[in-house]
């Protein structure tokens, strides 16, 4: 196995590459106290074998790890939540409650991105879903803290771009690790501007009032920084959320500009939308590389956040169906 690619970002904080497509699209993050240690984010089934490397290149072995906290079961984020449990007999999982059920008895998840991608390209990036037991399942509540040997990590409920949405707040670094909360920032997108940070709309729970809340509870911290799992450690947060707050607010109208419309070609009318609004956002940031080069960075999301959109445009209708169906 290649030396598997890490780096501390901070104090005991070790952001992994874990190897999801390409270089820099998905990271996960060790956290450490003394001796014990607790994952923030997993990859998927074929990123544990990374993240046990790390552990044995710090020095330690899987029986130190205390916590596997995905932020949401999405499976670049939980997918190798069952496996890395297996293989770390004191590990517990500490997962949003709407998510609990969904790692108990991943099938569900399993069937659905195999319809997505079929069954070769699951495997090939997805690998296999290991159930895990109720019993090393931790239902994390809104303010729950998780002591890590002294080391307090707070889990805060933060729906908008999934419904089972959390992240966990380090108070010894002042930084969030946001899963999708906080947008997507990829470093070959910075520029002497800074990061360009944007909303990830992915299928299927978009709801921007309920992510602008979420970002108004993560900015009340007052981080000083936070750990992105699409791509790494960035600082300036209360800049960086209102750049945000504007990304999640567009895409919505995007959407809104199809209300109405014939819904035969949306889907290929919002990639359309999504490709033309991130493309002329990273180069009126100062972004350098070729539109078709950005096109190659963001390609994955593109095609997500059209997906999620067109989802979060069905959903309207069928609201409005059964509000006009409803007796007054």
């Amino acid at each position: 196995m290649n030396k598997p690619s890490f780096e501390e970002v901070a104090d005991g904080v070790y952001c992994i590459e874990t190897g999801l497509y390409r270089h820099g699209l998905a990271a996960c993050y060790l956290v450490r106290s003394d001796d014990r240690l607790a994952f923030v984010e997993t990859g998927t089934s074929n990123s544990v074998p990374r993240l046990l490397e790390v552990i044995s290149t710090l020095g330690l072995t899987p029986e130190h790890v205390d916590y596997v906290i995905p932020t949401h079961v999405h499976l670049d984020h939980a997918g190798g939540a069952g496996n890395l449990i297996a293989s770390c007999p004191n590990a517990r999982l500490v997962i949003h409650p709407k998510g609990a059920g969904h790692m108990m008895d991943p099938s569900k998840l399993a069937a659905g991105a195999t319809a997505v991608y079929g069954e070769e390209e699951f495997a090939r990036h997805f690998g296999s879903l290991v159930p895990i037991p109720e019993e090393r399942i931790i239902i994390a509540d809104d303010g729950m803290v998780i002591d890590l040997n002294g080391r307090s990590l707070t889990f805060i409920d933060t729906p908008g771009h999934a419904n089972h949405h959390g992240c966990i707040y380090d108070e010894r670094t002042g930084g969030f690790f946001t899963g999708d909360t906080f947008g997507i920032s990829y470093r070959e997108l910075d520029t002497p501007n800074g990061p360009l940070l944007f909303a990830p709309t992915t299928p299927v729970a978009f709801d921007p009032d309920a992510w602008q809340e979420s970002l108004d509870k993560i900015l009340s911290f007052n981080p000083k920084t936070i750990y992105l799992t699409h791509y790494g450690r960035v600082d300036q947060p209360q800049t960086l959320g209102q750049d945000l707050r504007r990304s999640i607010r567009d895409l919505a109208e995007l959407a809104l500009a199809e209300e109405g419309t014939n819904a035969e070609g949306r889907g290929e009318r919002l990639k359309r939308g999504v490709a033309d609004h991130l493309i002329k956002r990273a180069l009126s940031h100062g972004c350098t590389l070729s539109e078709a080069q950005i096109r190659e960075v963001l390609g994955v999301d593109i095609d997500l956040n059209a997906q999620g959109l067109e989802v979060w445009l069905v959903r309207r209708a069928k609201i409005r169906t059964a509000n006009a169906a409803a007796p007054e």
